[in-house]
């Protein structure tokens, strides 16, 4: 082998390596953006459904976009940019101008503060303050804009913490810098990986029921009457992982279940069991018609469906102070409409409150029922709704919002609310009505017990409860159904598929990573020092083991094809 050729091959060699190594550093910084996490947190998606195959809610779930804090102007371009918004400082009709014109966003985040968290975070029930007064205001109204608008991009909604303020504060520093966060200027970057939404199939609902058996006499051959207590216990919200009703209708749920324990108490002793049956039912679908009322009525024995005297729908009664309202399809005008009514009235002007009446009469024709009892009055079952609502809410609203939280619920309404039903029972059973006689007096062994009301409280104020997404194993479930048997007899569970027009997809909650992430100008440069770096070490390497000469060699044009051949 002639030096020519040596020469060249060794030169070939030292081309080939630096070539390799300069690659491989292009390489690296074309597929990795400087970054460091600077925090994590728990995500909560807004609501994804179609009703009648009209598609509503957020219709991605993906994020991998720069952070903003503001809308700059109507020409801004903010199809790759997820805009950060407190709920305390919200511009609703700036959420609305975006919503309503169906403009581009990379996505939507907003932090809710803590009151409005699981169970009892950020204060106890009752103790409101200005400002979280104000932020549930906002709160109800862009949950009411949201549920019901069709957005082509992911919206979450987080918690506020010490770490997202801090984030934010920068984000908003940028932007008011006129500097946003982009590629080109660096700045904060948030992403969340999840699978894309599925369509839950068939979803399940499940109604629980249970007896107290009333006593027949000897000679009695007929059956007892029945009165039926019945609560939905499931929820409906912007974001379906959050949606824990604490009052609509978790306040309706602890109710029943403290009268079903308290009447277990005269029941159980055969001198105090009234001539009454009693029925109480949890039931599932309220926020879509009712729908599991509807079939739990419909798969009763139509003999104990005709035995039912009247039925009472408790909902929400956690979060009034002074009155109380009786909805009713009947004219107030009916004589049993008027007993019932009265009853209740006399027990509620001892106990220091007032209770209302309220007439609506139910449309035949009209699918849609606005109250529980409503499903009882189609099958011409007299029945009630006790609320501290004084008019129906509006299609899928009040079943839980984001804004219905524990720390809204006063444990002492539940408590005058049990007592309200539990005194009217007692009395109509046992034939007191017009009297003032207290059963369920304080410190007597039948007395209404606020620690059972306060800790079910707490756990359905931690329980997200939408029906599509509570399997009929689900352990609240399980659980329901194993309270409502230390209390009653009979208990059973009905499973049925959701009616309606209907269809939910999952993905609900996931993880947010926010990354800080460096400018393209600063990749630059960090690119060039590195390439310089490695070229100068390359040289000194090649000059201590090769010489200079073998260095000034590599920039030389090699020997052309003429010159080997001579």
């Amino acid at each position: 082998m002639s030096p020519t050729t040596t020469t060249v091959r060794s030169r070939s060699e030292l081309l080939d390596s630096t070539c390799y190594l300069l690659t491989l550093l292009v390489l690296l910084f074309a597929s990795i953006e400087l970054c460091g996490a600077a925090t994590v947190v728990d995500v909560y998606r807004l609501i994804q459904y179609d009703l009648a195959g009209v598609p509503f809610g957020s219709r991605f779930s993906n994020l991998n976009h720069h952070a903003g804090s503001s809308i700059h102007s109507n020409d801004s371009d903010l199809s790759r940019t997820v805009l950060i918004f407190p709920i305390r400082d919200l511009d609703l009709d700036l959420i609305k101008d975006y919503v309503v014109k169906k403009r581009q966003l990379g996505g939507m985040l907003f932090l809710l503060p803590r009151v409005f968290g699981f169970g009892r975070e950020g204060g106890s029930g009752g103790d409101e303050g200005e400002k979280d007064v104000a932020a549930r205001s906002k709160l109800l109204e862009l949950e009411r804009l949201l549920v019901h608008a069709s957005l082509p991009y992911p919206v979450y909604f987080a918690f506020e913490d010490e770490n997202i303020e801090a984030i934010l504060a920068e984000v908003k520093k940028n932007d008011a810098s006129g500097q946003p966060a982009t590629a080109t200027n660096g700045g904060y970057k948030l992403v969340v990986s999840i699978t894309e939404p599925k369509k839950v199939a068939a979803p399940i609902i499940t109604n629980i029921q249970g007896w107290l058996l009333g006593q027949k006499a000897d000679e009695e051959t007929a059956q007892l009457p029945t009165i039926a207590i019945v609560a939905s216990y499931d929820t409906f919200g912007a974001a379906p992982a959050l949606s824990t009703g604490s009052d609509s209708n978790g306040s309706g749920v602890v109710a029943l279940l403290e009268i079903a324990r308290l009447f277990s108490l005269l029941y159980s002793n055969p001198k105090t069991r009234g001539k009454y049956n009693l029925l109480f039912a949890l039931t599932s679908g309220g926020p879509y018609n009712y729908n599991g009322t509807q079939k739990w009525l419909r798969g009763l024995d139509q003999r104990v469906r005709e035995s039912i005297d009247y039925a009472i729908c408790l909902n929400s009664i956690g979060s009034w102070d002074n009155e109380l309202w009786i909805h009713v399809s009947k004219p107030p005008e009916n004589a049993f409409v008027k007993q019932i009514f009265e009853g209740f009235s006399d027990v509620a002007g001892d106990l220091g409150f007032k209770v209302e009446l309220k007439h609506k009469k139910i449309n035949i024709s009209n699918p849609r029922v606005a109250w529980e009892h409503e499903q009882f009055s189609r099958l011409r079952i007299t029945a009630l709704t006790l609320s501290e609502l004084s008019a129906a809410p509006l299609f899928l609203e009040n079943f839980g919002a984001l804004s219905d939280s524990r720390h809204f619920v006063q444990d002492s309404a539940i408590t005058k609310s049990v007592k309200l039903v539990a005194e009217s029972l007692a009395r109509h059973i046992y034939g007191h009505q017009g009297k003032n006689i207290q059963i369920f007096a304080e410190n007597s062994s039948v007395a209404i017990n606020p620690s059972y009301l306060s800790s079910w409280l707490d756990l359905l104020s931690r329980t997200s409860r939408v029906a599509p997404f509570l399997p009929k194993g689900d352990p609240f479930i399980n659980a329901l159904k194993r309270e409502l048997e230390e209390h009653v007899v009979e208990v059973s569970a009905q499973h049925e598929t959701l009616d309606g027009i209907f269809t939910f997809y999952d993905s609900t909650r996931s993880i947010l990573t926010i990354y800080q992430v460096a400018s393209v100008t600063f990749d630059l440069l960090l690119l060039l020092v590195l390439g310089s770096y490695l070229i100068v070490l390359f040289s000194f390497l090649v000059i201590t083991t090769r010489g200079l000469d073998d260095l000034i060699s590599l920039f030389r044009r090699p020997p052309s094809r003429k010159v080997k051949t001579a």
